[in-house]
């Protein structure tokens, strides 16, 4: 050992200890819990924003809610490289916490409406400036926390002495618990203040406090990081393993292609071509490593599945029904089931599934458990399936682009016949509408009346629904009222009202004012809450209250009669016309969806990432984290692909498509698995140690190649002292 690495190893664990802990690791453990809590509160309500505020379809916010996960995990690769090689750990932290810090200030700030809504009508207006400063802040964020995300961990390990194994283990325990609190309390707070209104000019959800809290726990994380420096070891970059073996592989590929021609003797493994210049410990490092990242290969499609429930799941919540009695459950809280049933499956299967499953004698491998957590994620999208076969079977039939639907309501105080060309002649009921819509492959129709006898044409728009009033007197014009063609946005009840009074009125609630109505018109839809609701109606100086209870995701026109009468029982003259039915399938069927999805994590990617560590070599623990990393991130490129390319008519499909696909490589998988033969990589890097160490004893020929090997040995054993625990949700 140097004399520069004795001064460094007498300086590490010198500062302030605390009940045996180095004081520093408070710091990084706050820090840890403040940005795992501003990046997942960010992230849940972040599909939300792209689909209700930027007014993207389902599909593109999908696909760049997905491009944006990928990014996050392919930058690691970046923050590695940069610590190991140049910044070191501190510094990385320290100027991607910055990066990270603004791009969190523009995600809040490209969700102020106001900004550009200069009719101050809740939209806005310039689009184009909301939709670059949000991609720009996203950009921002993924490479900040993907930055970040290699280094925090191994920094906080850098803390201890060896005379610390203890401890250290204990701080990455903590570590995890502040990676799972910070998430698990995220995704219940931010989708809270994300259906908050708030506004400068109109009130809409508050996606800036939404965005803006995660903002300012991001400046905390990196306040407090900064405020623990000198307390700190800071260890100096001394270069990064993982250009070593890209170089050496690379070597390999060249040399091999070299010497492609039959002349040349072939070698036992095409890694064996790099031993003209890299020392065979390397080599047989490197082909280990590679043994592991063959297996790999079918991962991807785990992620895949995995990440959708931020995404497609999220989505599907918003046609649910989140009524649990004592509270409500809004669409993007219930991402918070997966860090609850981690925090609760984690040490269930650890102190009694497992140990129970050993006690009858089966060998549950690492890789067989990675096969099961693959097979109950295809499984968690069979139930996702069948919820949303349940969920379309409560939707109405919209129509086609080729189709015209039109209801009629009937605003006369006497029963009228009437009839539209190729159907049945029908009664309309005073003040009714008729109970169904009409479906019509045309949209030129013709109505009649049977007494008084009359026959009008009426010219209906392709696609669309739409009610068609008829006056109490028939002579007057006919209003044609156009109505909603999907569900309402975010498990809302669309409401509007008909005036059938002679006089204009005014309706408002406490949170909404419906413009005033003309005689013989229909208000415009407005948005409305679940649960109770008082309107107020007006005209002239008379008034009235009507209370009325809503679910979620309905849409109702409610027909004020000419006889209306302003008195305490007003409501009940009021005509409730329901043209779609509210949400009826409970969000609790998600439950077992997410119990599924988070039981395949923990067998999945706890073990995963236990036996990579298991099989990797010593100094090559953060090429094969990695890779790790690297099949989340392919895995949402391929949610990308499916849903841009696939197009499914129905989504239940697409849940069983993803289901299949997985499936099927958990089978490929499976018989990978069968096939590999599990190895102690301390005990082949022996091997090579004892070979180094007896061509030393017998001469010293060959000096170049043994000072390389030396050379990775030391390294071997610097790094054999920070074999840090990998965390599963990083």
């Amino acid at each position: 050992m140097t004399e520069k690495e004795e001064l460094k190893k007498e300086k590490r664990g010198k500062g302030p200890v605390i009940c045996g802990y180095p004081l520093s690791i408070f710091f990084i453990v706050v820090n840890e819990f403040c940005e795992r809590f501003s990046y997942y509160g960010m992230r849940a309500v972040l599909v939300l924003y792209f689909k209700y505020f930027l007014n993207w379809n389902d599909d593109f916010a999908t696909s760049i809610y997905h491009v944006f996960v990928a990014l996050c995990y392919l930058t690691p690769i970046l923050g590695a490289i940069v610590a190991d090689s140049w910044l070191g750990k501190f510094k990385t932290i320290i100027y991607l916490s910055i990066v990270y810090a603004l791009g969190q200030i523009a995600m809040a700030i490209s969700a102020v409406h106001d900004i550009t809504d200069q009719n101050r009508d809740g939209t806005p207006d310039n689009m184009t400036f909301h939709v670059v400063l949000s991609m720009v802040g996203l950009f921002l964020i993924a490479l900040g926390t993907g930055g970040i995300k290699p280094c925090v961990a191994a920094f906080g390990g850098d803390q201890f002495t060896n005379e610390q194994e203890n401890q250290r283990r204990t701080f990455f325990s903590v570590f995890y618990l502040c990676i799972n609190g910070g998430s698990l309390l995220s995704t219940i707070i931010t989708p809270i203040l994300r259906a908050q209104q708030c506004g400068i000019h109109t009130k809409m959800e508050c996606y800036p406090l939404a965005f803006g809290v995660p903002a300012a726990l991001m400046v905390v994380a990196l306040v407090v990081f900064i405020v623990g420096s000198p307390m700190y070891f800071k260890a100096k970059p001394q270069g990064n393993i993982m250009l070593d073996v890209c170089k050496c592989i690379g070597f390999a590929i060249k040399n091999r292609y070299k010497h492609r021609s039959k002349q040349y003797p072939k070698r036992e493994h095409w890694m064996d071509w790099a031993e003209e210049k890299y020392g065979k410990l390397l080599i047989a490092q490197i082909k280990m490593v590679l043994k592991v990242l063959f297996l790999y290969l079918p991962l991807p499609m785990f992620w895949t599945l995995f990440d959708q429930k931020g995404s497609r799941w999220t989505l599907q919540a918003t046609t649910l029904n989140g009524d649990f009695g004592v509270f409500i459950v809004q669409p993007d809280q219930m991402q918070t089931f997966n860090p609850i049933l981690i925090l609760t499956l984690v040490p269930i299967m650890d102190n009694i599934i497992y140990p129970l499953i050993k006690k009858c004698g089966f060998n549950f491998s690492p890789l067989k458990r990675m096969t099961v957590g693959m097979f109950l994620a295809a499984m968690a999208f069979v139930c996702a399936a069948v919820v949303q076969l349940q969920i379309d079977k409560t939707l109405p039939t919209f129509p086609s682009s080729s189709q015209s639907q039109i209801k009629l309501l009937n605003m006369a105080p006497n029963v009228i016949s009437v009839q539209i060309q190729g159907n049945n002649e029908e009664q309309l009921l005073p003040n009714q509408a008729s109970p169904e819509y009409y479906t019509l492959d045309t949209d030129i129709i013709s109505v009649s009346v049977v007494n008084p006898p009359m026959k009008k044409t009426i010219s209906l728009t392709k696609g669309h629904r739409q009610t068609l009033l008829l006056p109490t007197n028939l002579s007057n014009e006919w209003q044609l009222t156009d109505d909603l063609i999907s569900k309402p946005q975010k498990g809302a009840n669309a409401i509007r009202f008909v005036n059938g009074f002679n006089t204009p009125i005014n309706i408002s609630t406490a949170e909404v004012e419906f413009e005033v109505t003309e005689p013989l018109l229909a208000s415009n839809y407005s948005l409305l809450k679940n649960g109770k609701q008082t309107f107020t109606i007006r005209s002239n100086s008379a008034s009235c209250t009507v209370e009325k209870e809503f679910g979620f995701g309905s849409s109702y026109t409610y027909f004020i009669p000419s006889t209306f009468t302003f008195s305490t029982d007003c409501g009940g003259e009021i005509t409730e016309v329901e043209e779609i039915k509210p949400n009826t399938v409970h969000m609790a069927l998600q439950i077992p969806q997410y119990f599924f999805i988070t039981a395949g994590e923990v067998m999945f990617s706890v073990t995963g990432l236990e036996f990579s560590y298991s099989q990797a070599p010593s100094n090559m623990k953060a090429v094969l984290q990695a890779g790790w990393l690297l099949t989340v991130a392919v895995g949402n490129f391929i949610v990308l692909i499916v849903a841009e390319l696939a197009k499914l008519p129905k989504q239940w499909t697409e849940y069983v498509l993803f289901a299949s696909l997985l499936v099927a490589v958990c089978f490929i998988f499976s018989i990978m698995a069968y096939f590999y033969t599990y190895i102690d990589p301390a005990e082949i890097e022996a091997q090579f140690t004892n070979e180094v160490k007896h061509d030393d004893d017998d001469d010293d020929e060959d000096k170049p190649r043994k000072n390389s090997q030396k050379s990775e040995m030391e390294m071997v054993k610097q790094k054999d002292g920070h074999n840090y625990k990998l965390q599963t949700k990083l």
